[in-house]
């Protein structure tokens, strides 16, 4: 009886009001989040029981080297993911400072798209089961949404190391695919256009043709030879910039008092310069991607061979040097004083040109490697800003893709021949190597393969950007307005400053 006495109590109408007022804490919010919360630990709970039915570890006992590999591969794999911050503060620092939050945004954000369209498609297509009679020479079939239980993944790498840690290596080098073109196509590209063909070429275009050279496909069995993508990686970066670039013409400069446009390209054959505005970051991002290259080469083995790495650091590293020196001198002699951007750009020409061929060459290949990239990334700014007249406010096309295909054509010119170095081998990293190249006493055959995979690549890659590209520009546009790429894209496309406070004019 006292128990019921104690309810009624409870339940009188004074009581109520209090409990109803003590309740009153947990509000719309708070049970919205409460609900959230619930459902994010159903699924995380749900992915945890589902992983480990069918992933199958790698087992500890295999042996240590499975393990140090697996550390090499994803240590090189975030310094590839570190060279973001380069590319951001490289294009930040040589383009206007009007256009400062628009080149941060995109290099920031370009990884969490390369992110989500190299798992639902991308490696798919680039590394899924390449014995499809029909297709498989072509395009992976099989590991859409990929989470590390298909078998049949990565197994033209031959690579001890677990799935998923290969999935994340590949995935940075399909980031910094993405992150090439943005230079050429800097401050005037709406970020919507950049937003969309970002996806498109991390998920479809890059994957496919990467497939015929990393993922066992038709350039693989021919014979050709990229072993750190200065084809597949910056080659096509190179080309869909180039497209782009081309697609939206040059920089407008102003309006005239009519309102006719500006440009930067002058009738009377002269070009107005539009200057970056920050060095001193540009050089700090120059610093950080050569850092980063050291994980680009060398993590490229897949595998913690001291001597292939201590190789591939040493002929990088020669190129990179060499680059910079041919370039400062080239400048110096052109223009009586060393220009800094090309410097920089002769450096990162040199790395971009070793991409290729740095397991496959000796020191002094990389030596001449680098000279003639540095030499050959000055004309080609040059030439591609004052004879085609395409507007590239980076350097970004002469880096990468003139470069790109000069380190791909180079492992044909100087290649030591198969089989000559510990790291060849069936079941190593190489097997057999490039034919010996054609300055060293070789046949013109290697040469020619190397030639043909640089023509099909850049084929595909140009009608794909340039359908992309004009698909883009009829539905939701590819430039921005005059009005808006003269206020900056800072404002228009964000609606916010770089440098806040500061007098725009001076800064």
């Amino acid at each position: 009886m006292y128990i019921f006495k104690k309810i009624k109590k409870l339940m009188s109408k004074s009581k109520l009001k209090k409990l109803k007022y003590q309740k009153s804490w947990l509000s719309p919010t708070w049970q919205s989040c409460l609900l959230l919360a619930s459902i994010i630990v159903l699924i995380w709970s749900y992915t945890a029981v589902a992983q480990t039915s069918t992933i199958t570890p790698v087992k500890a006992s295999s042996n240590w080297q499975a393990a140090v590999d697996t550390v090499w591969v994803l240590f090189t794999g975030c310094l590839v993911f570190f060279m973001n911050a380069g590319f951001a503060m490289l294009e930040t620092g040589l383009c206007r400072h009007k256009n400062t939050v628009n080149i941060l945004a995109q290099n920031f954000i370009v990884f969490a798209l390369a992110t989500v369209a190299f798992w639902v498609i991308g490696c798919a297509l680039m590394f899924g089961n390449n014995t499809d009679p029909l297709f498989g020479q072509f395009f992976g079939t099989n590991g859409w949404f990929f989470d590390g239980t298909d078998k049949q993944m990565f197994k033209s790498l031959k690579s001890s190391v677990p799935p998923t840690a290969l999935f994340f290596f590949e995935l940075v080098f399909a980031d910094t695919a993405a992150t090439i073109f943005t230079g050429a196509v800097a401050e005037r590209i709406k970020f919507i256009a950049f937003f969309i063909f970002s996806f498109l070429l991390i998920g479809i275009s890059y994957p496919i043709t990467g497939h015929w050279i990393w993922g066992g496909g038709w350039l693989s069995k021919l014979g050709f030879y990229d072993f750190a993508g200065s084809t597949v990686v910056h080659s096509v970066g190179g080309w869909a910039g180039l497209v782009g670039a081309w697609l939206l013409g040059p920089r407008l400069y102003s309006l005239e008092s009519d309102g006719t446009p500006l440009y930067r390209y002058l009738d009377n054959g002269k070009r107005i310069a539009m200057l970056g505005h920050n060095l001193s970051i540009a050089i700090l991002g120059s610093l950080i991607l050569w850092l980063g290259w050291f994980g680009f080469n060398a993590g490229s083995t897949l595998k913690a061979d001291p001597n292939a790495i201590s190789h591939i650091l040493l002929t990088t590293n020669m190129a990179g040097a060499m680059g910079g020196i041919a370039a400062t001198i080239t400048s110096w002699l052109r223009f009586g004083k060393p220009e800094l951007t090309m410097i920089l750009n002769g450096v990162l020409a040199g790395l971009v040109a070793i991409t290729a061929p740095s397991a496959f060459v000796n020191v002094w290949g990389a030596f001449w490697i680098g000279l003639i990239a540095g030499i050959l990334v000055f004309f080609s700014v040059l030439f591609i800003d004052a004879k085609l007249k395409i507007d590239d406010p980076v350097g970004a096309i002469s880096v990468h893709l003139v470069n790109g295909i000069w380190g791909t054509l180079a492992v044909g010119l100087f290649s030591v021949g198969p089989n000559v170095y510990s790291w060849y081998g069936e079941k190593l990293l190489v097997s057999p190597g490039p034919a010996k190249g054609l300055l060293l006493g070789g046949s013109l055959n290697q040469f020619l393969i190397q030639l043909l995979g640089i023509i099909s690549v850049g084929t595909f890659t140009v009608v794909f950007s340039w359908l992309a590209w004009s698909a883009i520009k009829a539905t939701v546009g590819l430039r921005v307005s005059h009005q808006a790429e003269l206020d900056g894209l800072d404002i228009s496309e964000h609606d916010m400053d770089a440098y806040h406070g500061f007098d725009r004019k001076k800064v």
